[in-house]
């Protein structure tokens, strides 16, 4: 018996003592920034889009919506095929799955052809992941970083509860940028998930590509990141030793196009126009004033002034809302005081309509909790109130080809929102606590009527068509109501979800934790 206490008492003890291990020395980190227009000016993404560029004016930025799950998909596969100089790439998610390995040898790829490859990661979903990554950032060409990262790589858990104040805050930034000409920005992280290519969970999401004057904005961004004293060379945090062969990354990309479910899936981006149209230069954009916003690389230590977070960047570029606001977040956590300022606009004759995952379609059931304590003071505002139905994940495309959301989707995951029919968000950033407080975000507040009416029109049509709407009766019990091909149905508990999982909702809204969520 005291044997085991003594065993479990080391055990404990090395635990604490690998969580409490001291981050590595940057000093030395190599000190590389992105590509000037002038270095990139013979890349063929430059030359393709310099007469546009030249046409529009310097101070303007393309903009082309990438709502379909493979379009998105594809796009970053063109980015990395066809980069010639630099590829920057950062993100929260990178899954070890189909399209999240498919991804990883493309870059590879990219790297055996000279280009540079910068890969940032944020450490807190890099679980099993280590080998590739230490395998590309072997690759001459090829460094990886991790934001934040966790010395003890197992159990990730422990070095939570030891360093918790460090390692709450994340990294939720998402960007995808090639030969700092062409970049990709929205709410998809990379994963089969996000990308379509799944039966289980797919997320509705949103992104964009762009060119123009916003490009740079987000190489410096991406720059600010990558020098930040949150970033460490991956071989100072994971020891070589676990490091994959990059021809075993080959082959298993390799097999994974073999495979009969990755097949259907290369051929649906075969026939995906975005493709052609990457080629050819013929993207559709639309050039627009774009302001990119972006928190300051230090909130991940904490140490980030007021003036430099996006919450506050918001408020400087848009101003306050004197029409309407239209708002879709998978994560809508509006606490106390983002109930009374959404009061505070309706009160001020604000229309104010808002998206949410409902408890059968949340990834997430916490963030649900301190969502529900809120949603009848919503509603008692004046709030009018949608959350996104579970869809199956077997949909006939076409029937839902021109769905703002895109075509798939059993679950909301896009964040965006308009203002005043002109100024549209598109980015990482939740309604939350969270992306208020603790993780730092990056996005894009594009002036554009013609957007800003697409999210009108699926507020009209589209959303009430695939949502319930959250009402109040007369004595103020909340209800739901589903719009059918047979008629209206109305539901009197969260839809679709069982005794248990609303029961555990209720008891997690008990909990004082909604400024973590």
């Amino acid at each position: 018996m005291h044997k085991k206490i003594m065993r479990w008492g080391v055990i404990g003890c090395s635990l604490f003592l690998a969580g409490c291990q001291s981050l590595p020395s940057l000093e030395g980190r190599s000190q590389t920034s992105a590509y000037s227009k002038e270095e990139v000016a013979n890349t063929d993404f430059a030359k393709a889009l310099a007469p546009l560029e030249q046409q529009h004016g310097a101070d303007k930025s393309a903009i082309f919506p990438l709502i379909e799950a493979d379009e998105a998909f594809a796009a970053r596969m063109m980015l990395a095929k066809f980069a010639q100089r630099s590829l920057d790439v950062q993100y929260y998610i990178w899954r070890n799955d189909m399209t999240g390995t498919m991804l990883f040898e493309a870059l590879h790829e990219a790297a055996d052809r000279g280009v540079r490859v910068r890969l940032l990661l944020d450490d807190n979903n890099t679980n099993g992941a280590d080998p590739i990554l230490m395998g590309l950032h072997g690759h001459e060409n090829i460094e990886v970083r991790l934001f934040n990262p966790f010395m003890l790589r197992k159990p990730r858990w422990w070095g939570f509860l030891t360093d918790f104040s460090r390692l709450n805050r994340r990294m939720h930034n998402k960007s995808f940028t090639a030969d700092n000409t062409l970049t990709i920005i929205g709410g998809r992280n990379v994963g089969d998930e996000y990308f379509g290519a799944t039966d289980d969970v797919l997320f509705a999401d949103l992104d964009v590509l762009s060119a123009g004057a916003a490009v740079q904005d987000v190489s410096d961004d991406f720059d600010k990141y990558w020098h930040s004293a949150s970033s460490y060379p991956i071989d100072r945090v994971v020891s070589s030793r676990v490091s994959m062969p990059l021809t075993e990354l080959r082959d298993r990309a390799e097999q994974i196009k073999a495979s009969e479910g990755a097949q259907q899936y290369v051929v649906s981006l075969r026939e995906t126009p975005l493709i052609t149209q990457l080629k050819q230069g013929e993207i559709d954009f639309e050039w627009l004033n774009v302001r990119m916003v972006s928190d300051d690389p230090r909130k991940g230590l904490g140490n980030a002034e007021k003036e430099s977070l996006v919450i506050q960047q918001f408020q400087d570029i848009i101003g306050n809302p004197t029409l309407e606001v239209e708002l879709v977040s998978p994560y809508f956590v509006p606490t106390e005081v983002g109930v009374e300022a959404f009061a505070w606009l309706v009160r001020k004759g604000v229309e104010v309509k808002v998206l949410t995952n409902s408890l059968s379609a949340t990834d997430v059931a916490v963030v649900h909790a301190g969502y529900a304590k809120r949603r009848k003071a919503l509603l008692k505002s004046g709030i009018t109130l949608y959350e996104m139905q579970r869809h199956p994940t077997q949909v006939e495309r076409l029937k839902r080809k021109k769905r703002f959301l895109g075509s798939s989707g059993s679950s909301l995951h896009a964040k965006t929102f308009s203002v005043d029919g002109k100024h549209v968000f598109v980015g990482s950033f939740n309604f939350d606590p969270r992306s208020a407080n603790y993780n730092t975000e990056l996005g894009f507040v594009i002036e554009s009527p013609q957007l800003a009416k697409r999210i009108s029109q699926a507020f009209y049509d589209e959303i009430p068509a695939h949502a319930y709407q959250v009402k109040l009766t007369d004595n103020g019990r909340i209800y739901w109501v589903e719009q059918q091909d047979s008629g209206v149905k109305t539901y009197t508990s969260e839809p679709n979800s069982s005794v248990w999982r609303r029961a555990s909702v209720h008891l997690l809204s008990w909990l004082p934790i909604e400024g973590l969520l």
